[in-house]
């Protein structure tokens, strides 16, 4: 009896650690998709001529945390729509492209609303560095090819107005 005891315990005892270590089953975190929240509207003027390059609608980009998550998580942006970063200093910025999902042109902005500095066609998901090489107050991103697309040149301006 004692030996039928003994297997029926080892039969239960592997039975509950089978059903014990079987896997849970896989959750799956949906998040929400990041939309477009206009906040004000941006134009870029040609310094030799000051004739409008183009006109963006923006997002604006001010706390900490719209700095530090920026345009990540998202898919995609329209040609006619930015984000502009307003730092609260001037000072040489460092953008990267950590979890951002398509390819950006940076263009740097001083204190007098002129760019200021270029970082061209950074790539998705890269999380290479990517200096301002001055100072400045301002960062505006926009979709990669933009910047060449529209010519702009080191001393062109900017005007932006919040809604």
């Amino acid at each position: 009896m004692k030996k039928h005891s003994r297997s029926i315990l080892l039969f239960l005892s592997s039975f509950l650690m089978l059903v014990a270590c079987k896997e849970a089953p896989k959750k799956t975190i949906k998040t929400e998709k990041i939309a477009f929240t206009k906040e004000g509207t941006l134009t870029i003027y040609k310094a030799q001529t000051d004739s409008v390059l183009t006109t963006l609608d923006i997002e604006i980009a001010e706390t900490d945390y719209e700095t530090e998550t920026g345009l990540m998580y998202r898919k995609s942006m329209a040609q006619d729509r930015g984000m502009l970063f307003i730092f609260p200093d001037v000072r040489q910025h460092y953008f990267h492209m950590k979890n951002t999902e398509f390819g950006l042109d940076i263009i740097f902005i001083d204190e007098n609303l002129k760019i200021a500095s270029f970082q061209e066609n950074a790539k998705p998901f890269d999380e290479t560095s990517l200096p301002s090489q001055v100072p400045v107050k301002y960062a505006l991103e926009i979709n990669a090819g933009l910047s060449k697309k529209w010519l702009l040149e080191v001393g062109d301006r900017v005007k932006y107005a919040k809604e």
